[in-house]
């Protein structure tokens, strides 16, 4: 069940492992989409922008939750590229310890200040209590959404992309009964589809351990192998915390975002809601390149191919690029038509800020491919606390865009903070990708005698044995 991507042509592999990857965020965006047509529709606009108006501070959260568990997995793909076994299951031992002690731990801290972070965020009285029900069910949900993240992680690290998507698939089913369930027979509110996603979240979860435990021998481990211990943890957070923080320090910007919408009043949260929900939906094939990217780079800088670690970041941003214009037509042809699918009936103030966010953001997708597929890329070659710094510059734009372009050009500033995010963060991430190249090639340069004639030797006897001479 596992697969090898240190050997093969780089483009097919990781078209062979983004694909599975982009139909399960697909189905993970889909039943987070359904939670936002079914509240938009059977419960109306003021519920609708509840849900909407909680987008920021779920990110802030469950994002560090999710670069978390993906930055436990590179070490894990890495001694899984080096043929490691042994310490591949240490890595993974260690990582699941830290996760349960990082549930414990964020799950406490995060529904305690629930309500004050809605305060601060400066969140509308009509809809504040649909706000804090959501959320507050959201973050109690934390452990399955901790489950589920860190074995879908590892099982990608050994080159299995596909099952997790079978699993995420059930669960969206699940999830949508359930929300129908919830809010159509038994007359909930927003805690229906709440409830709904925490408890689809934890049976994906539940079934990726079942799958683990039957179908991957290689991650059979011993008593001992199970013990904690220091240099492993240590790496683990030296990779893993830095990524979440990467996430929660780009949400501190879309929270400045989310007070600059708050202040148009509800029915701009609730276009920008709907404007959200869509091209988290389209972003998908671009957030799968950069997933895959963390997992082939992973494998590859542990088996010291640098070489197929550059011939693979050019053919997903090639990749990447032939997407967002495809995207991006999309936008301009059909943005207001699937904007309508979450409202209960038809707002033209509502459908006007939607269409606007739309067409901003997707004018910048070409961005967004740099920065997903460069910085997964520095992640998996181990250089993971760049991701912070990517993070900060990303805040500092968005933040510069709710503050000083918003009261310059009023609404457009929101509009145009995706898209100023992204150039920050690019602006960074490619001079820190060719840093990274120069010092990962000179340390294995260095490792034996004759150093980088010796690297550039081995580099073309194994690119002559793959093309058959």
């Amino acid at each position: 069940m596992t697969k090898n991507m240190t050997e093969g042509k780089p483009l097919g592999l990781i078209i062979g492992f983004a694909v599975p990857m982009f139909l399960g965020m697909l189905f993970q965006q889909f039943y987070s989409m359904v939670d936002t047509i079914i509240v938009g529709q059977f419960l109306g606009v003021n519920p609708l922008a509840g849900v909407g108006a909680t987008g920021s501070l779920n990110f802030l959260v469950i994002g560090f939750v999710t670069g978390v568990c993906n930055g436990f997995a590179v070490p894990v793909a890495q001694m899984f590229g080096a043929k490691k076994e042994s310490e591949l299951r240490r890595y993974v031992a260690n990582a699941v310890w830290v996760t349960v002690f990082l549930a414990v731990v964020l799950t406490a801290v995060v529904v305690g200040f629930c309500r004050p972070l809605l305060t601060l965020l400066q969140t509308p009285e009509d809809i504040f209590e649909y706000a804090y029900v959501y959320i507050v069910i959201i973050f109690w949900g934390i452990p399955c959404t901790f489950l589920y993240n860190i074995l879908a992680a590892v099982i990608r690290s050994l080159g299995d992309s596909r099952t997790p998507v079978v699993f995420l698939a059930l669960s969206s089913l699940i999830n949508i009964v359930l929300d129908i369930v919830f809010i159509v027979v038994f007359h909930m509110n927003v805690e229906g589809p709440a409830l709904a996603t925490v408890i689809s979240q934890g049976v994906s979860g539940l079934i990726c351990l079942w799958y683990i435990r039957r179908k991957f021998p290689i991650l059979r481990m011993s008593r001992e192998e199970w013990q904690p211990k220091r240099n492993y943890i240590w790496k683990l957070c030296y990779i893993g915390i830095p990524m979440g923080l990467q996430y929660s320090v780009t949400a501190i910007g879309t929270l400045v975002i989310q007070v600059a919408i708050n202040g148009f009043g509800a029915l701009a949260v609730a276009g920008v809601t709907a404007a959200q929900k869509i091209n988290n939906f389209l972003c998908c094939p671009i957030e799968a390149l950069g997933a895959t990217m963390a997992a082939y780079c992973g494998q590859n800088m542990g088996a010291n191919r640098i070489d197929r670690i550059k011939k693979g970041v050019k053919d997903a941003l090639l990749c990447g690029f032939a997407v967002s214009i495809v995207l991006l037509g999309v936008v301009l042809l059909c943005g207001r038509q699937l904007s309508l699918i979450f409202l209960d009936e038809p707002n033209e103030q509502v459908l006007d800020y939607s269409y606007q966010f739309l067409v901003a953001s997707a004018a910048g997708y070409c961005l967004l491919t740099i920065v997903n597929v460069v910085r997964f890329t520095i992640q998996g070659m181990g250089f993971s606390v760049f991701a912070i710094t990517s993070g900060a510059l990303e805040m500092l734009a968005r933040g510069i865009a709710g503050t000083v372009v918003v009261a310059a050009v009023g609404f457009m500033g929101i509009s145009l903070a995706n898209v100023m995010a992204w150039v920050f963060a690019d602006c960074f991430l490619l001079p820190a990708f060719a840093y990274c190249i120069r010092v990962t090639q000179k340390k294995l340069g260095g490792s034996e005698p004759g150093g980088r004639k010796v690297w550039k030797k081995r580099k073309l006897q194994t690119l002559l044995t793959e093309r058959g001479a």
